[in-house]
């Protein structure tokens, strides 16, 4: 099904996470990667004002070797960074066109929406700009992408109906998760009739080598396929979806999606039972059950970004990757400017205002001992 007069393939090329050697972007496996995605039919590629090197990498490995008409092309207006001006902001875009040199773009969003994040787009009228730039035909499509709660997502739809489409973070770790809410915003979305880019279906890629015990099931459902697969595959088997982006970092992950992508099927009974029953033995690992709705954060009188620190260790408790972990604290907690769970003095304010009655003394003390 075509969505915005867009016949568009389920599996969109992420341009976030492109092969490197030495640091750099390695073009020419940029290229073969290109080439095969386009050779089978797929013509979504995403990239961002903000992805170091990928809108230059891009220009070079599609937009100067395809005509401009045989794809799609998708970037990111990230106000709320290194802007202090809305000429700043503005600026943005002018950039990610010399990058790119694609002329125009098919879809172009407001990058990364939620929480503090969204004032920068009000303050400098973000949303007017977008709407002039689709009537002045220099992109085809305005969007925006996510990461807050659904009643944030709610408000924006609400003041914001021009927007055509939305970008969630959506897998089946995350569907349930008290944190993200991936399904409560992707009902949101459908509440207001607006399809939906998923980004995140393999959770920066965990979900393809996730935890042992969703191992098991998968395996036992079907040994012959990807743990990836089934990550995307349960995305894309969602109504409304205009693709699923995959952020692909070598020739061999293009391959095995393009494998089970090519033909794309939704799930048969068997496999949405299977995904249940992987939903099911994630929740028996016991995280922190932390909803981010950051009532501890008003009281803290250090400033210690808690929420993100408990994010940061449930990843660890899941997956046992200290490094993603790591990432996930230094841009939640160090990010936003707040101070790590070492810096804790053990007052006791935040629990005395938890809704979810957390010991988060004793937790932020199992932060500081495993990740640091």
């Amino acid at each position: 099904m075509s969505y915005l007069g867009e016949d568009i393939k389920k599996l969109g090329f992420g341009c976030m996470r492109l092969p490197k050697k030495d640091g750099k972007i390695e073009i020419e496996e940029t290229k073969e990667m290109v080439d095969l995605f386009m050779k089978e039919g797929f013509t979504y590629f995403d990239t961002a004002w903000a992805y170091i090197g990928s809108e230059e990498a891009v220009k070079e490995a599609l937009v100067e070797r395809y005509p401009r008409e045989s794809y799609k092309l998708a970037t990111k207006n990230a106000a709320w960074i290194e802007c202090k001006t809305k000429e700043d902001a503005i600026a943005q875009f002018d950039t990610s066109l010399e990058r790119t040199g694609a002329g125009y773009f098919d879809f172009y969003l407001l990058h990364n929406l939620g929480e503090g994040r969204t004032k920068y787009f009000d303050d400098f009228d973000m949303w007017e700009f977008v709407k002039k730039l689709k009537k002045e035909g220099k992109v085809k499509h305005i969007g925006f992408s996510f990461h807050s709660t659904p009643e944030e997502l709610e408000e924006l739809l609400q003041k914001h109906p021009e927007m055509e489409f939305v970008q969630l973070q959506i897998n089946y770790a995350d569907w349930e998760n008290p944190a993200i809410k991936s399904r409560e915003c992707y009902e949101i979305a459908r509440k207001y009739e607006k399809p939906v880019i998923i980004m995140e279906p393999v959770k920066g890629g965990t979900l393809a080598d996730p935890p042992e015990l969703v191992k098991k099931v998968l395996k036992d459902a079907n040994p012959n396929i990807s743990y990836a697969s089934w990550a995307i595959k349960f995305a894309a088997n969602l109504e409304g979806i205009i693709t699923v982006l995959s952020g692909m970092s070598n020739i061999e992950q293009m391959k095995d999606n393009i494998s089970y992508m090519k033909d794309f099927t939704h799930f048969s009974e068997n496999e949405i039972n299977t995904i249940k029953k992987v939903q099911s033995e994630l929740k028996k690992i016991e995280l922190i059950p932390c909803t981010t709705c950051n009532y501890c954060a008003k009281v803290c009188p250090m400033n210690i970004g808690i929420s993100g620190s408990f994010t940061a260790m449930n990843i660890y408790t899941l997956y046992s990757d200290i490094k993603r972990a790591l990432e996930q604290e230094n841009w939640l907690v160090n990010g936003y400017g707040l101070n790590y769970a070492d810096k804790c003095i053990k007052c006791g304010r935040c629990e005395q205002v938890c809704p979810q009655h957390i010991k988060i003394r004793d937790e932020l003390a199992k932060v500081v001992e495993k990740l640091h």
